[in-house]
């Protein structure tokens, strides 16, 4: 850490590049341009790593995917125009995901702005409504500054994404400046009058359920929700790809309250008479469509817990809104004290059954590949600190109703829907946990939006494992198509490479599974190659979904 007042010079590119080793980066993830070539070149020098990826929305989506793993702003750099519009993508996952990132932009020369001079952008109004603040540094002087205020942004409150511009006139100034402090994140904790309330609260309840979401979770604060939990006797359910904050095998977790939720899980939702909702904002995937919670005033008595005071109100009103950080408030958990009887005791035990029972089926579905038995092979030999990643389509429902998340850290899925965010996520996970195992789920529509990222797994020997689930179809459209249209197929029907041959060709293992059988052996080969793998599955068009074929509902 630099002293107090020192001060340096440089050009603004390399006061960019070390203001974020003062505020503690650790990564950045680019597509070069040569709009930032004076950062580019600072790089070269820098202690922080630096990932070169094929695409600005590949690049932005490893940024988020190393936000939500650290609570640190993920580093992304691209070029203008093109570039950044490229890289939106993986800033509308951010803001959706309430992930800290920082995406720095190259831009124009400030002499030439208002010309519609090459790849010229207007980043405030293309990024205004999607990230927590877009700026331009007009000042190299003002480079440490302004980092560091986009550091606490993106971190404080609700996190979420920021966006600096870089005019090239900017980044070749030379300026000089004082040395900058390693960023200490923002924590805000409820007050004693509110954790006595919620006791209060507590002991008038008939049949409590606690939901937990949203970002900022540590382990510490995990474990004293797990604690708390224990002695509350009280059912755990996790909001929207959100699995990994309570451990799906305790004995009070109740199941995810998601797309395809559990009806038995749906009924305790709306039949409670208090929910403690932490860290969510219970948004349209989690309330079903905004049906689970009457808005604004919910039928049951909610006690909403967020870190960014701007969502207490903002579509429920609580009967307690608690402004804290899941840090925060679960430490304060800790002197809340359980009543001497609890009139809901067995309802944690009775909601987990039903999860087991929910998660434990294992439906047939058309076809020699069946997935029900590709995930019990990995349920059976899949570390517990294994990260499984995916994008968007009904393949994942396979893996958010069928794997049990054990530990924090151990998911990586955008509560966006982005399409094609598993692969790069993936690297990104790899890269931060080297040591662990990282499995990649992607449909063949869902992996081809970002396919050329297994390029940038394969050059920073990144050994992931890519699971291709391929139906030869948008298969979450088409199912949408065929309950609306019947029989009228249009523009969802994909004619795709030998996914196989094409991770071949990049020097990984590969292999195609056509039986589930043959996939448990498939996947120890490409364990043992000591490259990043593609597994290739051939799933039949008619295995939509783990409920229902496709005939059965284009029949209605």
């Amino acid at each position: 850490m630099a002293n107090r007042g020192e001060r340096h010079s440089g050009t603004g590119g390399a006061l960019i590049v070390r203001a974020l080793e003062e505020l503690g980066a650790e990564r950045v993830f680019c597509v070069p341009g040569e709009s930032y070539l004076p950062v580019l070149d600072a790089l070269h020098d820098a202690s922080i790593p630096v990932t070169l990826c094929r695409q600005e929305g590949g690049a932005a989506m490893m940024a988020d995917a190393w936000g939500k793993m650290t609570g640190k702003p993920g580093i992304c750099m691209v070029t203008r125009g093109p570039g950044a519009t490229n890289a939106a993508a993986g800033v509308h996952v951010a803001q959706q995901d309430s992930t800290p990132m920082i995406l720095f932009v190259g831009q124009i020369e400030t002499g030439m702005r208002g010309r519609d001079a090459f790849q010229e952008v207007d980043y405030v109004q293309v990024f205004g409504s999607i990230a927590k603040w877009v700026a331009e540094v007009e000042d190299a002087a003002r480079i440490p500054e302004m980092i560091a205020r986009a550091y606490a942004t993106a971190t404080s409150g609700r996190p979420g994404p920021v966006v600096l511009a870089l005019p090239e006139d900017v980044l070749a100034e030379v300026a000089e400046v004082a040395s900058l402090s390693a960023h200490q994140p923002l924590e805000t904790h409820p007050s004693l009058a509110q954790m006595a309330d919620l006791q209060k609260r507590l002991w008038a309840a008939k049949r409590p359920l606690a939901i937990l979401g949203g970002s900022r979770w540590s382990e510490q604060a995990r474990a004293a929700f797990a604690r708390f939990a224990e002695r509350f006797q009280l059912p755990v359910a996790c909001s929207f790809r959100r699995q990994m904050l309570f451990d799906n095998l305790h004995e009070n977790y109740a199941g995810d309250v998601g797309i395809g939720i559990n009806p038995k899980l749906a009924a305790r939702v709306r039949e409670a008479d208090l929910l403690l909702l932490v860290g969510g904002r219970m948004s349209e995937m989690p309330s079903q469509s905004y049906a689970l919670l009457d808005i604004p005033r919910p039928g049951q008595t909610l006690v909403h817990v967020h870190a960014g005071a701007e969502e207490l109100g903002r579509v429920y009103q609580a009967d307690l809104p608690v402004n804290a950080t899941p840090n925060g408030f679960c430490a304060a958990l800790e002197a809340v004290q359980p009543p001497n009887a609890c009139p809901w005791e067995g309802a944690a035990a009775e909601a987990h059954a039903d999860y087991l029972a929910w998660s434990g089926a294992r439906p047939k579905v058309p076809g020699a590949l069946q997935m029900a038995q590709v995930m019990d092979w990995l349920e059976g030999n899949l570390p517990e600190d294994a990260i499984l990643t995916n994008g968007a389509g009904n393949y994942a429902t396979w893996v958010h109703r069928f794997h049990r998340f054990r530990r924090l850290n151990t998911q990586l899925a955008p509560t966006s829907g982005s399409m094609g965010y598993g692969l790069p996520a993936a690297v990104a996970g790899k890269l931060r946990y080297p040591e662990r195992e990282v499995v990649c789920f992607a449909g063949d529509g869902c992996l081809q939006m970002t396919m050329q990222e297994f390029g940038t797994a394969c050059q920073e020997k990144a050994n992931i494992i890519l699971v291709v689930v391929d139906n030869g179809m948008y298969g979450t459209i088409r199912m949408h198509q065929e309950r609306e249209f019947p029989g009228r197929v249009s523009a969802t029907t994909l004619v795709n490479p030998d996914f196989a041959a094409l991770a071949r060709a990049y020097g990984a293992h590969a292999e195609t599974v056509e039986r589930a059988e043959d996939f448990g052996p498939a996947f120890e080969r490409a364990r043992a190659s000591g490259t990043p793998a593609l597994l290739h599955l051939k799933l039949d068009p008619e295995a939509i979904t783990p409920v229902r074929s496709l005939s059965e509902i284009r029949a209605g």
